[in-house]
């Protein structure tokens, strides 16, 4: 079955807490602190597959969570990291936050791996509490709680060129003729309930992926019909391929139904009509009449957009091959890079909403920013990577530390003392 979306509930280890225990030995009746350290919780990764295509496994199982790194033990013993979770999916996945809706990660192009939720720091055992006025501390730090976040994901469909018509206009009949692939093709509407891909190969060499995207009707955009359902899957096509019956054999005007097809297009994203078209006018072995004149019309209808029409025939093969060579020309014009949507949303983020922090001038002039929510943050981001600190930088934006520094009257090159280990000086972005 195949399935483009699912809604999961993902999950990262807890991280191990730390131990409280005391040497004991022979001899030795009054021994330190030996509390090891916890365990780091598991990640929580997902990772492009490139034998998956669809995301069925993630629609019967709904929780997924990474192993919680073990306690400290006696003797400094280090606990046991927790185990990552990695959830294999599709290339062209996109990883976005159920309640907002904001995109987390789109595994998509150069993106084949991504760590979407970091596993707890484990906490640390009494031995680092030991001081010159407490030598026997009964206190370890717990481990960093996990994060759980619901999340939904998207296949959205990476292909080059993307079929677009009304229902029954023979879409799945010239995706059979000119790819290897075996589409459903009966004479009624909505024969085709799923996108089917199929690779065309000119004789050049020359290559590209087409996508039969299931016949779409006015009100679409407003998820009429089937809608949504796979109006997401032109989204990363270059190149847009209208197939109209020209014959009208249902009775339908073929320039008005390219008209309704961009307009429903335009309504789901205005961006899309900035991709390339070309107009496939279908069923011309069926045209009853002058065949010259319905095609004269789409022609002065279109052409002078820059949109070419080719009068065609999916079961004959008539026109066919013309219409190829002006798609792989099109093609060649168009950026080889695949669409990828950035970052909208970070889950850490999340994580930290509601802890405290306070902001305080020392008396070296420098400002101190700590408390648990800065500590947690520390404790989820790599500082000395471009992609933490970058987070880190979000984090203090978003959190309003920045805006809270600047009505302390911070200035450029004043000193910002973060957490217990982190100092830079502060400038204006």
């Amino acid at each position: 079955m195949f399935a483009d979306r699912a809604r999961i509930i993902i999950k990262s280890g807890k991280g191990g807490d730390g131990h409280v225990s005391f040497r004991r030995e022979k001899y030795v009746p009054d021994g330190g602190p030996d509390g090891g350290d916890g365990g780091k919780g598991g990640d929580v990764i997902f990772q492009v597959d490139e034998g998956l295509n669809t995301l069925t496994d993630y629609r019967h199982r709904r929780k997924f969570a990474a192993q919680p790194g073990q306690e400290g033990g006696k003797k400094n013993c280090h606990g046991k990291n927790g185990e990552d979770l990695i959830l294999k999916v599709p290339e062209g996945t996109v990883i976005k936050d159920a309640e907002s809706g904001k995109v987390i990660a789109d595994m998509s192009g150069d993106n084949r791996r991504m760590v979407v939720l970091k596993g707890g720091r484990g906490g640390l055992g009494n031995q680092h509490f030991a001081t010159s006025t407490m030598q026997a501390p009964k206190y370890a730090q717990p481990g960093q709680d996990a994060i759980e976040i619901e999340v939904q994901l998207e296949l959205k469909v990476i292909a080059d060129v993307g079929l677009v018509g009304f229902p029954n206009v023979g879409k799945s009949t010239f995706l059979s003729r000119v790819t290897n692939a075996q589409p459903k093709i009966a004479n009624y509407h909505f024969t085709t309930l799923q996108p089917n891909l199929g690779v065309v190969d000119m004789e050049d060499g020359f290559g590209f992926v087409i996508a039969d995207i299931p016949g779409l009707i006015e009100g679409a955009s407003e998820g009429v019909g089937l809608g949504h359902e796979f109006l997401r899957h032109i989204e990363r096509t270059k190149v847009m391929v209208h197939i109209v019956d020209a014959a009208g054999t249902e009775g339908r005007d073929p320039i008005a139904d390219i008209k309704a097809i961009n307009k429903e297009l335009e309504a789901y994203n205005p961006e899309l009509l900035k991709k390339p078209q070309v107009i496939a006018a279908n069923k011309i072995d069926a045209i009853y009449g002058d065949e010259n004149e319905i095609i004269s019309g789409l022609k002065a209808e279109f052409e002078k957009d820059g949109i070419k029409v080719f009068p065609i025939s999916a079961v004959s093969g008539k026109g066919v091959k013309e219409l190829l060579y002006e798609v792989k020309n099109l093609l060649a014009k168009c950026p080889k890079e695949v669409t990828v949507y950035e970052q909208e949303f970070d889950p850490a983020l999340q994580f930290f909403k509601d802890e405290p922090y306070t902001i305080e001038r020392a008396d070296d002039a420098a400002f101190v920013v700590e408390g648990p929510k800065i500590d947690k943050m520390l404790g989820y981001t790599n500082i000395e990577s471009e992609k933490g600190f970058l987070f880190f930088q979000k984090f203090m934006k978003r959190s309003g530390v920045l805006d809270e520094l600047e009505k302390l009257g911070i200035e450029e090159g004043d000193t910002v003392i973060v957490g217990d280990y982190l100092e830079f000086d502060y400038y204006k972005a």
